[in-house]
């Protein structure tokens, strides 16, 4: 569906029934596949064949939705995962190995922070953390001859610094290596990060692209534009042969459309099996279909929110990068001119005993370890998301102990100002 805009994507994307067939996705729901002879089989095992033999890899109710979810970030190919963050350690590992290093952003989620700086990090993969703001020349010096990737998020979580896609993208290309956006605030709706230069993009899905809380998984979308071949000294897991499948080359055999997700699935998911239910796929199936309708509310009310609490008296900071004076204002307009997230933190002149007191007594919006959802929540992250890191590595991910993380929901904006002006009015 390349030709239909983004809108007709999300409704009508990666499933087109023929004659008499379900209308809706179907749930695929089966761990096996029956095959006639041996033979059929063998030829899957040595991909020399598409087709499913085992859900632990691929399963068609998932394949259906990765690639509606292609199509809307303008991929090649695709693949869904039980969760983001197995997407992002999938992203990464696929090209990564022990002994590699990577360049990421310091203010990305705390959850991939601690997957990077401490789990990735025992199975011997360096990480070098770099400001957002960072110049080029910053950027440039943490390259080292053995980077693999740079990894930055669209909007950081919970920090809503907005990242450079182009200027990360640029410094990633010119020492030959991809760079992966993590894309679940924005989600494809508002921002396509790979017509700025960005190679891969991930995904949460169990956020906007869900919506209602009610399936946790991921997503990778491989651009294809990134050339493996011309870069094979530093990618050998892609470039040279795999001899858990007979020797298959996948830059050679699968082409730069579909050699990192062939690879990804061939190998990662065949031995970590982190897929994503078949069940929740269809329930993300069923998000995406309004996904378009609903970002424009999430953006409208949290626009409204951030507008109310930025000169309130019993408030320290505001952030929100879709409001005009935020630090990260022009930046979003450049890559996100039609909004940019349901997201607002914010901050109090009490501190942190203010910051718990107002959550406390919120009524409307409840307190989860959630976010971007139809239903508002709210979350202290220092409490809970970030409570591994120490107060250096807090003020490094742009968190204060202070930092409420409010994500607007669907409902009326005058409804959640309420509930925040009945709150305020406690402190």
């Amino acid at each position: 569906m390349s030709d239909y805009k983004i809108n007709t994507k999300c409704v009508q994307g990666g499933y087109t029934p023929g004659n008499g067939e379900p209308r809706q996705i179907p749930i695929i729901q089966s761990t096996t596949f029956k095959y006639a002879t041996s033979e059929d089989m063998g030829k899957l095992f040595d991909l020399e064949a598409s087709g499913y033999f085992y859900t632990r890899l691929q399963n068609p109710t998932n394949d259906m939705v990765a690639a509606k979810i292609c199509d809307m970030e303008g991929g090649t190919a695709a693949m869904l995962t039980s969760s983001g963050q197995a997407a992002n350690f999938y992203a990464i590992f696929n090209i990564a190995n022990c002994g590699d290093h990577v360049v990421a952003s310091s203010t990305i989620y705390g959850g991939t922070y601690n997957l990077f700086h401490v789990t990735m990090r025992k199975m011997g993969i360096e990480f070098t953390f770099v400001s957002p703001d960072c110049t080029e020349e910053e950027l440039d010096a943490a390259f080292q001859p053995n980077t693999k990737a740079v990894f930055g998020e669209t909007i950081a979580n919970p920090a809503l610094t907005v990242l450079d896609i182009e200027k990360f993208a640029k410094a990633a290309h010119a020492h030959g290596v991809p760079l992966v956006v993590d894309n679940t605030f924005a989600t494809p709706v508002n921002c396509r990060p790979f017509e700025w230069g960005c190679d891969i993009v991930t995904h949460s899905t169990t956020k906007y692209m869900d919506g209602h809380g009610a399936g946790v998984g991921g997503c990778i979308v491989d651009s294809g534009m990134f050339d493996w071949l011309a870069h094979k000294e530093k990618f050998p897991g892609l470039c040279t042969p795999d001899h858990s499948y007979h020797g298959i080359t996948y830059a050679e055999k699968f082409g730069q459309a579909g050699a990192f997700i062939t690879k990804c699935t061939a190998q990662l998911m065949r031995d970590f099996g982190s897929i994503q239910s078949p069940q929740n796929a269809f329930l993300l199936n069923l998000g995406l279909e309004s996904l378009h309708v609903r970002m424009p509310r999430h953006c409208e009310n949290a626009l409204a929110v951030a507008r109310y609490l930025k000169d309130h008296p019993k408030i320290s900071f505001v952030t929100y990068p879709g409001l005009e004076g935020d630090k990260y204002y022009k930046l979003a307009q450049k890559y996100m001119p039609s909004g940019t997230c349901g997201v607002v933190s914010f901050g109090f002149q009490g501190g942190r005993t203010a910051a718990e007191t107002f959550m406390k007594h919120l009524k409307l919006a409840a307190i989860e370890t959630h976010v971007a959802d139809a239903r508002t929540c709210t979350l202290h992250p220092a409490s809970a998301t970030h409570r591994q890191m120490n107060d250096e590595e807090l003020a490094a991910a742009g968190i204060t102990p202070d930092l409420v993380r409010f994500s607007c929901g669907i409902e009326d904006a005058a409804d959640l100002i309420a509930d925040i002006e009945q709150a305020l009015a406690q402190i």
